[in-house]
Order: C-alpha cells, then sequence, then structure tokens
C-alpha cells in the first residue's frame, strides 16, 4: 500500500491499524536542538482522543503516546522520531457481521477491489484511529512552528444547519476549547451540542465545518508551481478521513466577486508589507504573503448509522447492513485538532524547507 507518508523536508509516515496492536508514525527531517514537550504532545492526543464526553465515540483509549527514537535528553536529535499508541479497547467482534458486506459510503467496497482483502475491523487502516498518530506529529510540527512565531488555531464554525456567521476576526478563539463541541461562540456551541445528542438519539448522524487560521507566518513559503502552499494545504486537510470540501481565503464565495472588490491592495505598515483585506487567505501565487491564512474544511456526517441500509455482500448478493459499535454522531469536535495537526505539518515541511528561515 503506498500513501503512507506526507512531506518533503519534514515529513512523516504513519503505520497501524484501528483493532491492531498499535498505531504510530515516524518523523524525518525533523531539525536537531528542538525542544520535544512530551506533556504537550500528550495534551494534543487528549484533545483527540475518544471517550472524552458524551457527543463523541464512547471507545476508551488514553492514547498514551511512547516515543521510541530521536529524543535525547529532551531534545531532537536530527535523527528520526518514532512514536507509538497502543490500542486497549478494540471490540473486534462489533464488527464480525460486516465481514462480508460492504457498508454504504464507507471504504469496505474501495479497499476490497483495490487489495482484493480488507481489514474490516474497525475499517482497519482507513479507520479515524489512523489520525491519532497525525496528531503526535502534528504536535511536534507545532512545537517547530511555534519557535518561528506561528500558531495555529481551529474551531468548529458549522454543524448541521447551524452555522456561525462572524468571521473568524470577530470571535474569541480562546473559547474555543471552553465547550465539547468546540465552538468559540457559547450560545451556538450549546445549540450544536443539542443537535448532535438528538441526532445520536435517532441513531442518525450530522457533518459540518471546521475553520482554521495560522498567525505568525512569515511571507515567502509555499514552492511555486505543483507544491503550491494553498495545495499542499488542500491535500493534507483532504486527505482527513471524511472531510470533503476545502476552500481558503474567499473560497467559493470569492467565485461571484468582481476584481475590483477581490483585491487584496498593498500598503506600507511601518516598513512592513500588508494588504487592506485578506480575500487571498493569506497566500498569493501559492507562497504565503505574511497575512493570517485560513481555510475551511468541510465533513461529512458519519457514514456508520443505526437504521438498517440496503446494500449487497461480497458475492453481490443483496442484503441490509446495520449500525453497531462505537462512533461519532459528529466528526467535528474531534477533528479540530486533527485539522490543526496537518496544517501544521504543511507549515512546518515549509519552514524547514527553507532552513527554518523567519
Amino acid at each position: 500500500m503506498a500513501g503512507n507518508s506526507f512531506g518533503t523536508s519534514f515529513r512523516i509516515s504513519s503505520f497501524g491499524e484501528s483493532h491492531g496492536p498499535a498505531i504510530g508514525v515516524v518523523i524525518d527531517g525533523c531539525p536537531a536542538g528542538l525542544a520535544i514537550d512530551e506533556d504537550f504532545i500528550q495534551s494534543e492526543l487528549d484533545r483527540r482522543r475518544p471517550g472524552q464526553s458524551a457527543i463523541v465515540t464512547q471507545r476508551k483509549e488514553e492514547d498514551r503516546v511512547q516515543i521510541l527514537s530521536g529524543v535525547f535528553e529532551g531534545l531532537s536529535t536530527g535523527m528520526p522520531i518514532a512514536m507509538v499508541i497502543y490500542n486497549a479497547d478494540a471490540r473486534s467482534k462489533d464488527y464480525s457481521h460486516i465481514a462480508d458486506k460492504f457498508r454504504p459510503s464507507h471504504a469496505d467496497y474501495t479497499y476490497q477491489v483495490k487489495y482484493g482483502h480488507r481489514d474490516y475491523r474497525g475499517g482497519g487502516r482507513s479507520s479515524a484511529r489512523e489520525t491519532a498518530a497525525r496528531v503526535a506529529a502534528g504536535a511536534v510540527a507545532k512545537l517547530l512552528l511555534r519557535k518561528a512565531g506561528i500558531e495555529i488555531q481551529a474551531y468548529v464554525s458549522q454543524v448541521g444547519h447551524l452555522k456561525l456567521e462572524q468571521p473568524y476576526t470577530a470571535l474569541d478563539l480562546s473559547l474555543t476549547e471552553a465547550n465539547e463541541v468546540r465552538c468559540p461562540d457559547p450560545g451556538m456551541a450549546a445549540q450544536m451540542i443539542e443537535l448532535i445528542k438528538a441526532v445520536r438519539k435517532e441513531g442518525d448522524t450530522v457533518g459540518g465545518v471546521i475553520t482554521c487560521v495560522a498567525t505568525g507566518v512569515p511571507a515567502g513559503l509555499g514552492e511555486p508551481v505543483f507544491d503550491k502552499l494553498h495545495a499542499d494545504l488542500g491535500k493534507a486537510i483532504l486527505s482527513i478521513n471524511a472531510c470533503k470540501g476545502f476552500e481558503y481565503g474567499s473560497g467559493f464565495e470569492g467565485a461571484a466577486m468582481r476584481g475590483s472588490q477581490h483585491n487584496d491592495l498593498f500598503y506600507n505598515d511601518e516598513g512592513r508589507i500588508r494588504t487592506t483585506t485578506n480575500y487571498s487567505g493569506g497566500i498569493q501565487g501559492g507562497i504565503s504573503s505574511g497575512m493570517d491564512i485560513y481555510f475551511r474544511a468541510a465533513f461529512k456526517p458519519v457514514a456508520t448509522i443505526i437504521p438498517p441500509q440496503a446494500s449487497v455482500d461480497m458475492e453481490g448478493n443483496e442484503t441490509t447492513v446495520e449500525g453497531r459499535g462505537r462512533h461519532d454522531p459528529c466528526v467535528l469536535p474531534r477533528a479540530v485538532p486533527i485539522v490543526e495537526a496537518m496544517a501544521a505539518l504543511v507549515l512546518a515541511d515549509h519552514v524547514v524547507r527553507v532552513g527554518g528561515r523567519e
């Protein structure tokens, strides 16, 4: 299976399955001398772990990370950093009923077609369980970016039909972690939580949107023509399970504007070149402009639902599939740290490409 690695200069390779012994990641290209804060890495994993609230999957995993190599006396050595997270609460029997059936809108059928064999226990490699490895690696990337003055903050901006209308600049993003849905607007957060609970009670699921902002990004990151910064961000975010859409800056709304409205005009801010607006989303020509980078990621409703659904088995016979096991009624709350991690991996890769230049 190809496609298990991501990045160029700051590169990660993840491994493991949902119901295997462990999942993990190897980071290659992390510069030597970076202070590796293991408590911070664990805190990032805690934000993603299952069972953390009543509106997420109740699979009980502590997701304790163990660093196997690449760190000595608290500093990166420049060698590959290997991290492992052991699985503790896999219930493979919950999936025995779909061993020969294809769940609608899952990877079951496509994996079977491509590989002729699949791990049906929780989806195996296609499970979002794999994203814990990304969050661990993303935490290291965040530590690297922090040295360059770059911070990344994501939040839930929409669940189903409930949508924040304010731009990120009008929100207090410090409130994001104050509620279980990770929406920085307390009133909207309460409505989102009630919606998720209601949907869960019906045995159904609901999707939504995550907005992410990167501040302190210097001008000059990005590699045209094919490694444009927004292209790398798009690939990174769209590689996350259940992500169905990516837009940065004005996104699709910009298609309704005229150039005279959409152009970001330059001005000199005490020796620093800035723009009066930021419809470009902090990226022009595939290269960071020095303005905030912001984007939105759309996530579909979780495909596992309780009501029976029509399907076929591996022989093509008609059958029905019912959802069992432990699943998120909405991926958004736990996807926030995953989105941040993937954005951090992209930015860290481009920072390393230019030798860490600030």
